[in-house]
C-alpha cells in the first residue's frame, strides 16, 4: 500500500490532476459561485426592471472610477442567460439578485436614484472598498503563481532519484549516488562461494589500500574489472565488498541509464559520473548490466553519438 502511494506521488500525472482541480475550483468559484441566485445584467436591462417595479432594493459602491450596483428583486426572475448543465444542456434557472456596472458615459447616478425614489426602491450607498484592488490583483496573479508552483513540483519530481541531477534542466547529470565508506559494511566474508573471484579481487583491494607500495615496484593499478555471470551470482555484492574492504566510496549505476533518446545525454552522464568519482578518489564505480549499452546501439535506438 505504501509503495503504491509513493508511486502515485512520484507520478507527474498526479500533480497535473491536482493542478487542474485547483484551477477549475478557483474558476468555478469566481465565475459560477453565485450563479444560482445572482446574475449580471446590462445597465439598460437594470433600468427597464427598475421602471417595471421589479427591483426591491439595490446598493451603489464606487470602484475604480465606476459604480458597482448590486441588488435584489421583489420576486424571483427567470435568468436572461440560460445556465449550462453538467451534460452541456441548457437549463432554466431563477435568480433573486443582480449586479451591473454604471459607467461614466451611461445613465447618470442621479437619474437612477431619482427613478428608484419614484418606485419606492431602497437605495444603499457604500464607500469605496480599499480591498477591491487587492482582490482584483490577487485574482489576476493567482493563476500565474499556481502555474509556477506546478512547474516547480514537476521539475523536482522529474529529477527524483537522480543524485546530483535534480530537475529537468539537469537530465544530463549522472544518477549514481556515492555510498559513504563508513556505511558500507559489506565484506568478502558476506559473499558465499566465488572463492577464486574473491582471491583475485583481494589484489585490487591491496592496490587501493597501498598504492605507493605497488607503484614503487613498478606495478600499476588495474583500471577496471569485468564481472560476468547470470543474475543472482553475486556480482553486485562482490563490487560492494571490494569497496567495503578498501574503505573507499562506492558508485553504483545501471548501464541502461546511459542510453537516452536524446543525443549526447548518455555521454554527458558518463562524464559527470567519472568527474564525481575523481572528486572522491580513490573510489569504486560499479556499472551494472553494461551490456545494455551494446544492445541498444546494435538495435538502432538511443543516441547515435552516445
Amino acid at each position: 500500500m505504501k509503495n503504491n502511494r509513493n508511486r502515485l506521488l512520484n507520478n507527474g500525472l498526479f500533480y497535473i490532476i491536482v493542478f487542474v482541480a485547483i484551477v477549475g475550483g478557483i474558476s468555478f468559484f469566481f465565475n459560477h459561485g453565485n450563479s444560482g441566485s445572482t446574475q449580471s445584467v446590462s445597465m439598460s436591462e437594470f433600468t427597464s426592471q427598475l421602471k417595471a417595479g421589479k427591483v426591491k432594493e439595490f446598493s451603489v459602491q464606487p470602484a475604480n472610477g465606476v459604480y458597482q450596483i448590486s441588488g435584489a428583486y421583489k420576486t424571483a426572475q427567470k435568468s436572461s442567460t440560460p445556465a449550462t448543465g453538467l451534460l452541456g444542456q441548457a437549463s432554466s434557472t431563477s435568480v433573486t439578485g443582480f449586479t451591473t456596472t454604471l459607467l461614466p458615459n451611461d445613465t447618470s447616478l442621479a437619474q437612477v436614484t431619482k427613478l428608484a425614489q419614484n418606485k419606492d426602491v431602497t437605495v444603499h450607498a457604500k464607500e469605496e472598498s480599499q480591498s477591491g484592488v487587492w482582490i482584483s490583483l490577487l485574482t489576476m496573479l493567482l493563476p500565474t503563481v499556481l502555474l509556477f508552483v506546478f512547474f516547480y513540483f514537476m521539475m523536482n519530481q522529474s529529477g527524483q532519484g537522480g543524485g546530483s541531477g535534480r530537475g529537468v534542466m539537469n537530465f544530463g547529470k549522472s544518477k549514481a549516488k556515492p555510498q559513504d565508506p563508513k556505511k558500507n559494511q559489506v565484506r568478502f566474508s558476506d559473499v558465499a562461494g566465488a572463492e577464486e573471484e574473491k582471491q583475485e579481487l583481494v589484489e585490487v583491494v591491496e592496490f587501493l589500500k597501498n598504492p605507493k607500495k605497488f607503484s614503487a615496484l613498478g606495478a600499476r593499478i588495474p583500471k577496471g574489472v569485468l564481472l560476468e555471470g547470470p543474475p543472482g551470482t553475486g556480482k553486485t555484492l562482490l563490487a560492494r565488498a571490494v569497496a567495503g574492504e578498501a574503505g573507499v566510496p562506492f558508485f553504483s549505476i545501471s548501464g541502461s541509464d546511459f542510453v537516452e533518446m536524446f543525443v549526447g545525454v548518455g555521454a554527458s552522464r558518463v562524464r559527470d559520473l567519472f568527474e564525481n568519482a575523481k572528486k572522491n578518489a580513490p573510489a569504486i564505480i560499479f556499472i551494472d548490466e553494461i551490456d545494455a549499452v551494446g544492445r541498444q546501439r546494435g538495435s538502432g535506438t538511443g543516441g547515435g553519438n552516445d
